[in-house]
């Protein structure tokens, strides 16, 4: 299941624009599957905090709102930070995938230290119940369970729970303290389902802010708490195999980074749509696997330049892929599932504190910090199902990234879009 924390951190308001289907897009099909955060994402054309029209509408300005704060006397200068090691690696074969020796010899080369400041711990409010799965170990990390046709990236231990819900709140940062964007009527909203919940964080607040509605979160793993509003229930399911709710039962649905887990995107949407009340919403957060710059500060050889590439690479090995948002496939699929009124709101989330809008720098460390809570976390199992790294290795480029990720040279920043359409009403 995605996690609903599941997950990516005052830009010009977003704005939503009804879109009609795109050219195809990739088809894919997804477990729900264990807590999920994405991994930080693709560059985003827009401003942060803009629709796919908006964007085109304001192509050629020369402004935007990430912006990346004026550097102080003592600062180094602002300028791409060198990042490719002394010798130039070889690349592994058609992938643009750096072997994983680079960082060794870039760290061993590189004694600069570069720091993130003071932030507030942010702790978890997931309590772990007992297991009642019989999960998989990666070293010493834990992975949910073969069930079905599930296939999920992510750890489901303490610490990955730990980084969804800090992801979480970036999130809800992101959406100015929304749940949700979908024109949900509050006051006739009777049931909701949460597709990949998690920790659980995203369908306790939705109990909590509509105690009148009955809500189910599902997911891979029991990792929920046991501690709930009364109107929430959690189940343990698979959204990749074929759905026991009735149909026409739900008001609106609700998934998130569920990226890098779906074969069959089309298939997992009609699902949604028997299962919603005719004029039921349905609606998906995912991220890009790409971290970017405008200016060019992240380059391709450095390890935030290659973050994306990892999991490409990875997503091709599992048949599942994490280019969702590039392909538009959110759009493409619902269209073909059957909804209409569909839209799409796009942000660039900034990963750091470099961008000079306060809304924008706070998201941004909250995103840095979720990130660095669990990176372990999220590139195990990839870097795993594409050449066994070694966790030495691993251990390697954790360290070459966490130091990137601070240095306020790098303007990074993932694109988040959130796709939403409707069950038409009957005939």
């Amino acid at each position: 299941m995605a996690d609903k924390s599941q997950s990516p951190p005052p830009p010009p308001a977003a704005t939503s624009t009804e879109s009609s289907p795109p050219p195809a897009a990739v088809a894919k099909s997804t477990p729900q599957s264990a807590p999920k955060s994405p991994p930080a994402a693709v560059a985003a054309s827009a401003p942060a905090g803009t629709s796919s029209s908006q964007a085109q509408a304001e192509e050629g300005s020369s402004t935007t709102s990430l912006t990346p704060a004026p550097a102080t006397p003592a600062a180094p200068a602002a300028t791409a930070p060198a990042t490719t090691p002394a010798t130039a690696p070889t690349t592994e074969t058609n992938t643009g995938i750096l072997p994983p020796e680079t960082w060794a010899a870039a760290e061993a080369g590189d004694d600069a230290d570069s720091s993130l400041g003071d932030l507030d711990n942010v702790s978890s409010t997931a309590s772990l119940t007992a297991s009642i799965l019989e999960y998989r170990t990666y070293h010493g990390r834990t992975y949910h369970s073969d069930r079905g046709d599930a296939q999920y990236w992510g750890s489901n231990d303490a610490r990955a729970a730990e980084s969804m819900d800090i992801n979480h709140h970036m999130l809800t940062l992101c959406l100015d303290g929304k749940l949700f964007r979908a024109p949900l009527d509050g006051d006739k909203i009777e049931k909701v389902l949460d597709v990949g919940t998690g920790t659980g964080i995203w369908a306790i607040d939705f109990a909590d802010q509509y105690p009148n509605a009955e809500v189910i979160g599902t997911d891979l793993s029991p990792i929920q708490p046991t501690w709930v509003p009364p109107n929430l229930m959690f189940e343990i399911d698979d959204a990749t195999q074929p759905w026991t709710f009735p149909a026409d039962s739900f008001d609106y649905v609700h998934m998130r980074y569920l990226v890098g887990s779906i074969v069959d995107w089309t298939a997992l949407y009609r699902q949604a749509f028997k299962a919603l009340k005719p004029g039921g919403w349905l609606e998906d957060y995912e991220a890009a696997p790409f971290l970017e710059s405008d200016d060019g500060s992240v380059e391709e050889t450095s390890a935030l330049g290659q973050w994306g590439r990892i999991f490409i690479e990875g997503g091709k090995r599992m048949n599942r892929s994490f280019e969702v948002v590039d392909h538009d496939v959110q759009r493409t699929a619902m269209a073909a599932a059957g909804f209409v009124d569909i839209q799409t709101w796009d942000f660039k989330c900034p990963v750091g504190g470099w961008p000079e809008d306060p809304k924008l720098n706070r998201i941004g460390l909250f995103s840095q910090l979720a990130l660095e809570s669990d990176i372990e976390g999220y590139v195990l199992f990839i870097t795993n199902v594409i050449s066994g790294w070694s966790r030495e290795q691993v251990l390697v480029y954790i360290a070459r990234l966490r130091r990137e990720l601070r240095d306020k040279r790098y303007h990074g920043y993932f694109r988040l879009r959130a796709v939403w359409g409707r069950k038409p009403e009957a005939k």
